[in-house]
């Protein structure tokens, strides 16, 4: 069930206040525009078409949250979701994908999710028909014999045949047969059988072998040459040895893969994708022309042509896709960039037009690099406590060396170059590399104590030198 339809613009909010630290006013918008995309569907018909998705531009400095804002909404929204680099695409005309990729990318994602929605649907009748194809190989059922009846003496007279009948009742090898077979179905329930080699035919996928690469243009139709192509052959079997347990799950797949209507999947999909889907398009200060100024040439003008050609799909337009047309007119579009050097007045006007909501994100501080270290469920320190864990060996953080932490990686922020919360990665790489690589050879206590002291030891000479910090942190 998509989280559209059970949170509230302040339950979105909490969800990511769960993950990211600060950042209230991004949050706020993305939760607005995330909770319209229901409003709308509930709108009187009459209206509905009319609603337009209300863009946003996020605006800040590299490691931030933006991009994790937008991670975590693919995962509440329920959505199709993609993330897109601007930077790898170019204008019509050049090498390179074109921007209606990242629509036909959404396309398959939304295929794969709405295929595995009704793979779970159908996953108890899949389970068992894998079963009965596993007793199949196990048990080969025995050829059914027909009666060979002789006619009659008056029916031979007049030019009758023998004919063939099968039996009314199974014989009574039939019977220990299936006897077997029950006894073999009860074991295989309770997974006695889960250790024990099967040899299997499974379809086999061709298609992935198949590239069709061209200038522009060419994209969709290879797309259509691969299908074409793929299935010339029919669908080639290839023969597997496994053992039980994986068998049934590769069984299984192919069985849900039979029982799912794939032409309804298809219609699902475009139908979400058109009206819920979401493109998180980042770096797009990267195809800003510097400085907007006049007489632009050279790179500039073909990154102002990556603009014009964002600007139909961001506005509303039909893409050609393998699986249809899809309109993207309620489409929310989240673009960001952290505008160093080009500024958001120097994307082209009509694109600015198109996302009228502009979030500013703040640098961060040392007070939110602690609470990035402490706070979210997915923590750093609490991802290398788990990570010695599973070495056996126990790691604390002391209060006062999180905060020395903290300290350190505003002040490198500060004098390097701001790379935001990235610097906690790099800072703790450096601190813990030496119990990083001791555990589990050359260590054998089974507990680590890391306190503010070791910070200063291990970091503060690398920290204090600029020209080491360049290259190290």
């Amino acid at each position: 069930m998509s989280i559209q339809n059970e949170l509230t613009p302040h339950e979105i909010v909490a969800e990511l206040d769960r993950y990211i630290i600060g950042q209230k006013e991004a949050k706020k918008s993305v939760a607005i525009a995330l909770r319209n995309r229901w409003r709308r569907l509930n709108a009187s018909a009459d209206l509905r078409e009319e609603i337009v998705p209300n863009n946003i531009i996020m605006i800040g400095p590299t490691g931030v949250g933006k991009t994790e804002i937008a991670r975590r909404l693919a995962k509440l929204s329920g959505a199709p979701f993609i993330k897109v680099e601007a930077t790898k695409f170019t204008e019509v005309g050049y090498v390179g994908r074109d921007v209606d990729s990242m629509i036909r990318d959404l396309c398959d994602i939304a295929i794969n999710m709405i295929r595995e929605e009704h793979s779970v649907s159908v996953q108890e009748r899949a389970r068992a028909m894998a079963d009965e194809r596993i007793l199949d190989i196990l048990i080969p059922p025995s050829p059914v014999k027909p009666i060979i009846r002789p006619p009659s003496p008056a029916a031979a007279a007049a030019g009758a045949t023998p004919t063939a009948t099968m039996p009314d009742s199974p014989s009574e090898e039939d019977a220990l047969r299936q006897r077997t077979r029950e006894k073999f179905k009860k074991m295989l329930d309770k997974g006695d059988l889960d250790e024990r080699e099967v040899e299997i035919e499974i379809a086999s996928d061709q298609s992935s072998m198949l590239q069709v690469f061209g200038p522009m243009g060419m994209e969709e139709m290879g797309v259509n040459l691969q299908d074409i192509f793929g299935n010339m052959g029919g669908k080639q079997r290839k023969k597997r040895r496994l053992p039980v347990s994986e068998a049934r799950e590769v069984l299984t797949a192919e069985e849900a893969g039979k029982l799912i209507d794939m032409d309804k999947v298809t219609r699902q999909a475009l139908e979400r994708v058109q009206q819920s889907g979401i493109v998180f398009i980042d770096e797009i200060d990267k195809v800003a022309a510097r400085g907007g100024s006049g007489g632009k040439s050279g790179p500039d003008v073909s990154r102002e042509g990556v603009q014009r050609d964002l600007l139909p799909i961001v506005e509303g337009s039909s893409v050609n896709t393998k699986y249809g047309m899809v309109k993207t007119d309620h489409i929310l579009f989240i673009a960001s960039g952290a505008f160093h050097v080009a500024k958001p007045s120097d994307l082209i006007p009509e694109l600015q037009g198109r996302f009228p909501i502009r979030v500013e994100l703040n640098n961060l501080t040392e007070s939110d690099f602690f609470s990035i270290l402490t706070v979210p469920r997915n923590a750093l320190l609490k991802q290398y406590v788990a990570l010695m864990a599973s070495e056996g060996v126990s790691v604390e953080f002391k209060e006062e060396a999180v905060k020395e932490v903290a300290r350190m990686a505003a002040a490198v922020n500060e004098e390097v170059e701001n790379i935001g919360a990235r610097r906690l990665h790099t800072i703790l790489t450096t601190l813990l590399e030496d119990l990083l690589f001791d555990v589990p050879d050359a260590m054998r206590e089974d507990s680590f104590v890391v306190d503010d002291k070791m910070v200063q030891a291990k970091l503060s000479d690398v920290v204090q030198n600029r020209d080491l910090s360049q290259y190290i942190l």
